[in-house]
């Protein structure tokens, strides 16, 4: 789809040089009734129309049941807090205890922790990057890292004390072109923050999979050979990753847990499937981007979520809405 450019609709808090957002002037025009705005994008392809935004309203017609409302935890972006991402009802681990969201319109796919990514890359068969540098981790220190695990060692200085990462425990941030602008802010504010190797952030998440795998009482011999597979489907640096069209049926659904309520995307809705001449071409709807603490863990939730679910941004009482989208 060609575009002119984005309109930007977070708040002032981010806008350049502190610039009065279009939104903040339609409000203090007094042309809203309702301090709202909410999209709904559509999902046919076949359509000539790509979507509606309503300002000052919702169109009744895009949307089913109720709207789900959950708070901004952080003006600036439209961030919230989810919870965990299952596969099926297999939980991915990380964000159990809560993860931040930004809800971006701007960006296509939707982006997440490379530890999540890569696991929901297996299960639903994406061809990625190849990583020999994580391949070799395991086979070079997987032992290790097992026996310090069972040993009850704390998680985050395992890696440290093998040697791949430094000791003031920092690690490294990884960023692809379609969610840079997005988060940018969001990690220029800790300038003391250094850099780590490549082989630091694949150790951590070596480490996070294999804990992950234990609580589900996994062998030994079976989670060594799933990390080792987990390897293969790390995210592509460069973006999107292939799928075979055929298993689409067959992939599992992926579920975002947002204020005590499952939403749920089907393998139709985080697939995108691209007609070339008399073939199509699939692509997976998720890439990896690793922001750490204390902004991250970090997702953003593009136009794959939000084709799935109508949204209302309620700039009045601070709080984004979802609704199965219509």
């Amino acid at each position: 789809m060609h575009f002119d450019g984005i309109l930007g609709l977070g708040f002032q808090d981010i806008s350049v040089g502190q610039v009065t957002p279009v939104w903040y002037n339609m409000i203090e025009q007094g042309y809203m009734s309702q301090k709202i705005f909410s999209l709904w994008l559509n999902q046919n392809p076949d359509s000539n129309i790509g979507g509606e935004i309503v300002f000052g309203g919702i169109d009744w017609r895009h949307f089913r049941g109720d709207h789900t409302y959950v708070p901004l935890s952080q003006k600036g972006y439209w961030q919230i807090d989810v919870g965990d991402i299952l596969l099926e009802n297999n939980s991915t681990g990380l964000c159990q205890g809560g993860c931040a969201a930004i809800i971006d319109s701007g960006t296509s796919l939707i982006a997440g922790p490379t530890s999540v990514v890569t696991q929901i890359n297996h299960a639903i068969g994406a061809e990625g990057y190849v990583s020999y540098e994580c391949k070799n981790i395991i086979h070079n220190y997987g032992d290790l890292i097992w026996e310090f695990i069972t040993s009850g060692l704390r998680p985050e200085i395992i890696c440290v004390d093998i040697g791949l990462c430094s000791r003031n425990g920092s690690h490294r941030m990884k960023y692809y072109d379609d969610i840079e602008t997005v988060v940018d802010d969001e990690n220029m504010g800790d300038s003391q923050r250094t850099r780590e190797s490549p082989l630091c952030t694949l150790c951590d998440m070596i480490v996070f999979w294999i804990q992950v795998q234990l609580k589900q009482r996994n062998t030994r011999e079976r989670i060594l050979n799933y990390i080792d597979e987990l390897c293969e489907k790390l995210p592509n640096p460069v973006g999107q990753s292939f799928i075979n069209c055929d298993n689409i049926p067959t992939m599992p659904r992926i579920t975002f847990k947002i204020g005590n309520k499952s939403f749920p995307l089907s393998p139709k809705q985080y697939i995108l499937r691209v007609e070339e001449g008399c073939s199509s071409v699939c692509y997976g709807g998720f890439v990896g981007i690793d922001v750490p603490p204390p902004q991250g863990p970090l997702w953003v939730l593009g136009d794959i979520f939000l084709g799935a679910y109508h949204t209302v941004f309620d700039y009045g009482n601070l709080r984004v809405g979802f609704a199965e989208a219509a």
